[in-house]
């Protein structure tokens, strides 16, 4: 008996022993630097936490290599950062959940994330920026004619108006791989023909139809954060992935234009959201085509609403930096009192009845010279950084064990 527990205990000590090394051993190396099992699941099950547009898995290997390729960087420039700045970065992560670093922390434990796990995502974020900075920085200088250029541009005052072509792609959990892969493909478009084609392919949006182009819109109907994507690509460039509430959205410039008359700066943007189940299957379509045919405005969808829970009609005003960035790209196309049912809410479940109540201009307001020079500042420091890690990237030793 006695020698029979003795070979039992020597078994499982070889099977737990067996299972650490499976779940501590290598999936990558970068140069000298490993990537584990653990780390790699971890930070997918961080990532999913996060509702990162993609593929969870193909995500967190990319950024796991290139966090071993920053520290590389920045153990070679000595950079060091201290426990203080290490956990005033977590609590300034936290702080975009409205949360602080310990609820953060325990709500990520509750999904299975370790705290060394979002804490060693922040550290090499950190020491990035800190390194980018003291790197590119005297490169990466602003002037003041670039300024006035950027204000120019940005519609205060000007007449821009913009030609985009869209894609729209799901991003549900049960298509995540489908969809990295158009990402992946997307990425690599530099034609307008291109783009075209492959709207017309794999877009969910109603402009597939058309290969995805929409009609000219006054740049100041855009949202800022996309208006200032959009002011820096070229005819035929097209924006990174842009994650949307279930979706991944990609905008290609086809022309830019002064328009015959200046739009005035769009302070509020008002809107209805009427919810209708069944999301975009054909029976919620069709109540959807109902419901357009019955309402002309917005004050229409109070009529509809009656007797139903509360919650099936939104109504509101809002600044352009605060609608939803899908709900944003939407309102964009719409004049007033138009309706849009492209998106979804509940994991597609939900269709949005999406109508323009109106939109009221800004009458006047002083430009904030500063923050639009730390605007071209940091994208400028950005892509120097990029631009590095990737010519760093191209000299690595990346192998799988």
């Amino acid at each position: 008996m006695k020698r029979l527990f003795t070979l039992l205990t020597i078994c499982l000590l070889s099977i737990g022993t067996a299972q650490a090394q499976s779940q501590f051993g290598a999936v990558k190396k970068v140069n000298d630097r490993v990537i584990t099992a653990y780390e790699l699941n971890q930070r997918i099950r961080f990532l999913e936490i996060l509702r990162s547009p993609g593929d969870p898995a193909t995500l967190a290997m990319e950024q796991l290599v290139e966090d071993r390729l920053k520290q590389d960087i920045l153990d070679g420039a000595g950079q060091r950062l201290s426990e203080e700045n290490i956990m005033d970065g977590m609590e300034e992560f936290a702080a975009r959940a409205n949360l602080s670093a310990d609820e953060f922390i325990k709500g990520i434990a509750s999904a299975g994330v370790e705290r060394e796990t979002f804490r060693d995502f922040v550290k090499v974020g950190l020491g990035w920026r800190d390194f980018a900075q003291q790197r590119f920085g005297p490169q990466a200088r602003v002037t003041e004619a670039e300024i006035d250029r950027r204000i120019a541009l940005a519609g205060s005052g000007s007449g821009l108006r913009v030609l985009l072509s869209e894609i729209i792609l799901p991003n549900v959990p049960q298509l995540a791989a489908q969809t990295q892969r158009r990402v992946e493909e997307i990425r690599n478009i530099s034609t307008l023909s291109g783009f075209e084609s492959t709207a017309r392919r794999f877009s969910v949006s109603p402009s597939r139809g058309l290969g995805g182009k929409l009609d000219w819109m006054p740049l100041s109907n855009l949202p800022p954060q996309l208006r200032q994507i959009i002011l820096a690509l070229q005819p035929g460039e097209v924006t990174a992935p842009l994650p949307l509430e279930n979706a991944i959205a990609f905008f290609q410039l086809r022309d830019v234009e002064e328009a015959p008359a200046v739009p005035a700066e769009i302070a509020a943007v008002e809107y209805a959201a009427f919810y209708i189940p069944g999301g975009r299957s054909e029976q919620g379509l069709a109540a959807a085509e109902r419901l357009r045919g019955r309402v002309d405005t917005c004050d229409d969808l109070y009529g509809e609403a009656k007797g139903l829970p509360q919650d099936r009609l939104d109504r509101g005003s809002l600044a352009p930096a605060d609608v939803p960035a899908d709900i944003a790209i939407e309102l964009a196309k719409l004049d007033k009192h138009e309706v849009s049912t492209m998106l979804t809410r509940a994991g597609g479940e939900t269709l949005v009845f999406l109508m323009l109540c109106g939109r009221t201009p800004d009458l006047g307001q002083e430009i904030d010279r500063d923050t639009i020079r730390r605007l071209l500042f940091n994208e400028r420091i950005d892509a120097l950084a990029q631009g590095f890690l990737d010519g760093e990237r191209a000299d690595a030793l990346i192998t799988d064990p």
